[in-house]
């Protein structure tokens, strides 16, 4: 059992942390203690009086690694965090401890043709503002762009803007490398390239501390953010799902979201600039490729009501589009109404839009769809992210079934474990992490499966398939 951390205890940590910058300060503590969890009513309850003890700020590896070799030595829980911009708190620290603030170590390391090597640290709006005089950008980034960091995207994301033509985070070639710290008396660095990155991507920091990344690049384009307004979702959805579809050198697009109207009417930014009472097509495309995009909403029933470049945005005061894409959408609701929460459901025939529009009249007034369309090897598939107006965890779970009950997939938003639901535990995961944290220190209590095979070998984790008999 870890020691009580009393204030002789808390004393000498924060002596043996020297000389890097630390601070027990409890609004501080509380503040990088939070993640987006809140957006789950069950999550919020859960977490929202669950902090850790200790904020340290390291600047340089070197500071991060004597961070968790002092963590080693008091058997001190540790939680790495960025920007906190994950939604099911995963930088929370379940079992107190000490919070390690990356967003000290930021450097842009290197650029080239197709990649950027970067500190965990650093913001992804500022990655891409380093590679844009170079004619790149990343393959895809979160909407959450302007606090998130990358390491924290690595660890916790899937996907993104750019998702819908480059595939998400774990596509083969997205995230080219991956530098991580050992919890140990003398941590070691251990480098991941290639498809091994997938030992460590989405692990949520439970198996190595994120030094460094290499991410993909790709050329930049004359971007137009766009929105088409159609009468019906199923049109809607159906435009959606032909401009995911569509062939890169006809319509290049980073972005490709579907908006119910009923979400729409909660942003106020929009209402002299499109109709109210329109469902939404939100995306991104090449100047060269705006007519193309036109005749494609047109021909499908829909009207072309915004596109703007980037300086035209600026002056209209108007936010990015991909603002009112992913789960920025659940937060424009919740800034009107905290009653309202989200889930993420998984649609078996992206190309159905019949049924999708059906699924959407089933629900009915609690729950408003909104769909995000992305690539896996060259395939489109779909995700809805609908807004759910929360009433009990009973109700929840019949909303939950009644998508279950025709083959879509829940991907169960308001759980705080890493193997939720429909997420069976990955043992590449687990095998590194009794590699990487024997100890169990970094992040505890993210994984369930974890305190069922700690007590194995990492050769013996990474063999299981189930664990059935452990």
């Amino acid at each position: 059992m870890t020691e009580p951390m009393t204030d002789a205890r808390r004393a000498r940590i924060m002596a043996d942390l020297a000389p890097v910058a630390v601070t027990d300060d409890p609004v501080t503590v509380k503040k990088r203690s939070r993640d987006f969890f809140w957006y789950s009513p069950l999550l919020n309850a859960q977490l929202r009086r669950t902090f850790g003890d200790l904020v340290a700020s390291p600047a340089t590896r070197q500071e991060l690694a004597h961070c968790l070799s002092v963590a080693w030595q008091h058997d001190l829980p540790v939680v790495l965090r960025g920007g906190g911009t994950g939604n099911y708190g995963q930088a929370v620290p379940l079992r107190g401890g000490l919070i390690i603030e990356t967003t000290g170590m930021n450097r842009v390391l290197e650029t080239g043709a197709g990649f950027v090597r970067v500190e965990a640290g650093a913001l992804m709006a500022d990655i891409n503002a380093a590679l844009q005089p170079e004619g790149y950008e990343l393959a895809m980034f979160p909407s959450t762009q302007d606090i998130a960091t990358i390491g924290g995207f690595v660890a916790g994301g899937s996907a993104g803007i750019g998702s819908v033509s480059n595939g998400p985070l774990r596509q083969n070639g997205n995230i080219i490398r991956i530098s991580a710290l050992s919890v140990s008396e003398n941590p070691q660095e251990h480098v991941f390239d290639g498809e091994d990155v997938l030992g460590i991507h989405h692990a949520w920091g439970i198996n190595g501390a994120i030094t460094e990344v290499t991410m993909r690049t790709v050329p930049t384009q004359d971007w137009i953010g766009c929105m088409a307004g159609f009468a019906s979702y199923e049109q809607c959805y159906a435009a959606g799902y032909a401009l995911a579809c569509a062939d890169d050198d006809a319509i290049g697009r980073k972005l490709c979201s579907v908006v119910d109207a009923r979400i729409a009417g909660y942003f106020p930014r929009l209402r002299e600039h499109v109709p109210q009472d329109q469902h939404l097509l939100v995306t991104l495309v090449p100047r060269a490729h705006l007519a193309a995009f036109r005749a494609l909403t047109e021909a499908r029933g829909g009207t072309v009501h915004l596109a703007i470049d980037d300086a035209e945005r600026t002056a209209l005061k108007l936010p990015h589009v991909f603002e009112f894409a992913y789960n920025h959408t659940t937060l424009q609701v919740l800034k009107a109404d905290r009653s309202a929460t989200y889930q993420q459901i998984g649609v078996p025939d992206p190309g159905d839009a019949a049924r999708v529009a059906a699924m959407r009249d089933r629900q009915g007034d609690e729950v408003w769809p909104h769909h995000e369309f992305t690539r896996w090897d060259g395939a489109v598939i779909c995700a809805d992210l609908p807004i759910i107006w929360y009433s009990t965890p009973e109700r929840l779970a019949e909303i939950n079934a009644t998508y279950a009950a025709d083959g879509f997939t829940v991907y169960d938003a308001h759980i705080c474990a890493i193997e939720g639901n429909h997420m069976q535990p990955d043992f590449r995961h687990l095998a590194w992490k009794k590699r990487m944290d024997p100890q169990g220190l970094l992040n505890p209590g993210k994984s369930r499966a974890w305190e069922k095979v700690r007590h194995l070998s990492a050769d013996e984790i990474e063999a299981l398939t189930t664990l059935d008999g452990v």
